[in-house]
């Protein structure tokens, strides 16, 4: 599909000074959740023994933040069309920030699972309105590169999170975490007050439908925890009712006048649903990789929280490296090309995780993250590109909303697989060494279906056609 999108943006006569501390700005905003996730899988085997948590509830303290984000994304991402993208990027931001000063306070799992919920409903906030903003600020020639230097910042702060969330953790105690992301917020508060602002970030006159947004985000949250508990019982019915109420969303959607999601719009747009669903399948068999090998290096491995960081960061830093690189090309190439290749990577390297062992060499574990950062960069920021390049300006928002509702889509399904995994295979227990080989045989089981997951978004990727005429 061709790029039709105006040219002009919200900096129309801005310098290249100002644009890259703009750019700084949102990538510094960027960086928070990559390290919040990978900081906090170092130090779940932390709080697991001080709480003495079983491994679904450490589980749910990292699904807790990607479910209420994938929850919200679509209605945050209207609103954010009708209200303005940079006054609810700073309400996510304010959210985020007040929620991770509220965990240091929590004195129980249940607490810290409710402040992650509160810091999913700012999240949402910030990932939605990151790109919306830049992709108002840039012209589309740009648009590839600076995407690509954001993407960058979230793996900046995936390379930084487990090295230094171990080093936290080890010297100040894992609510340090939490800490650094307080004071790391209040900053990009203060810089987006000072230079964000402009045409094309301000809102559009128009209706909110509240009872879709609602209907839309219980229908999304019973769906998922349906399939996050499952083989329980109870699951065969909250997933049927899950289903029945998107239906109804649906419905919804196409006879109001000002739906949440104008299905109308991009029902006929290949290039924008193949792209998500690329995403969304991506993000099904990456998401939960860092969670398990966590757990792994350090019960199998027996490694502390900083070695097991040292070997984790090898994962994001190539993120960080390629991202840009990625980006660039896809100013230049088909994003489909460059999205498929990066997938393929990905894929090799997922399949290797299904042979790891007691005796896995670290060398091995390291190269296979090595692969996987190569291919996830190859993948997001073109694929990022993609999305945004295939609608108008009026709809950046639900366009942003629909890529991030993918991902964190992706991310909950990843995290329920691998719960549901480990319900079967090792029950709800604490990982002890007697569960031990059951734990590593429920990695083996998740990470061959990640494996395959992964090798179907390879093929939705190659069919998505092309972005340019």
């Amino acid at each position: 599909m061709a790029d039709t999108q105006p040219r002009a943006t919200a900096y129309p006569m801005a310098g290249k000074g100002a644009k890259a501390l703009i750019l700084g700005t949102l990538s510094l905003a960027a960086f928070l959740p990559g390290f919040m996730a990978q900081g906090l899988n170092i130090a779940l085997p932390v709080i697991g023994r001080e709480y003495g948590a079983t491994a679904i509830t450490l589980n749910w303290m990292v699904l807790a933040f990607v479910l209420t984000n994938a929850a919200l994304s679509i209605p945050i991402g209207r609103i954010s069309d009708v209200a303005g993208i940079r006054k609810v990027f700073l309400i996510g931001m304010a959210v985020y920030t007040l929620s991770s000063f509220a965990v240091m306070f929590s004195g129980s799992p249940l607490m810290i699972i409710i402040c992650r919920v509160a810091q999913g409903v700012g999240g949402s906030m910030i990932l939605i309105n990151n790109i919306a903003v830049l992709t108002a600020i840039f012209p589309p020639e740009d648009r590839g590169l600076v995407i690509g230097i954001n993407t960058s910042s979230v793996y900046v702060g995936a390379s930084v999170g487990p090295f230094l969330g171990g080093v936290l953790t080890e010297a100040f105690g894992w609510k340090s975490i939490f800490l650094a992301n307080v004071l790391i917020g209040l900053l990009v508060i203060i810089l987006v007050f000072w230079k964000v602002s402009g045409k094309g970030l301000e809102g559009h006159k128009q209706k909110i439908d509240y009872i879709g947004s609602v209907v839309y985000s219980i229908s999304f949250v019973v769906l998922i925890y349906g399939f996050s508990i499952l083989p329980q019982i109870a699951a065969a019915v909250l997933i049927p009712v899950g289903m029945v109420g998107l239906f109804l969303f649906i419905l919804r959607q196409m006879r109001v006048k000002s739906p949440v999601f104008d299905i109308k719009v991009f029902r006929s747009n290949r290039l924008f649903i193949f792209s998500n669903l690329a995403a969304l399948m991506n993000y099904m068999a990456v998401f939960a990789v860092a969670f398990m090998l966590s757990l792994y290096l350090q019960y199998i491995k027996g490694l502390t929280p900083v070695l097991a960081g040292v070997v984790l960061i090898a994962h994001p830093v190539v993120q960080t490296i390629i991202s840009p690189v990625a980006g660039r090309l896809s100013d230049r190439l088909e994003p489909r090309v460059v999205s498929s290749v990066g997938l393929g990577l990905v894929t090799l390297s997922l399949i290797s995780f299904v042979f790891l062992g007691k005796g896995t060499p670290l060398a091995a574990i390291f190269a296979a993250l090595v692969v996987l950062g190569a291919g996830f960069a190859l993948f997001l920021s073109p694929n990022a590109n993609a999305v945004m390049s295939s609608v108008d300006r009026n709809n950046y928002g639900v366009a942003s909303a629909t890529m991030s509702t993918m991902i964190a889509s992706g991310q909950t399904l990843s995290m329920s697989i691998t719960m549901i995994v480990m319900t079967i295979v090792i029950g709800r227990v604490a990982i002890t060494p007697e569960y031990y080989p059951a734990f590593l045989t429920s990695a083996k089981i998740a990470f061959g279906i990640f494996g395959c997951l992964c090798a179907c978004g390879v093929a939705v990727s190659s069919a998505r056609g092309r972005m340019r005429a």
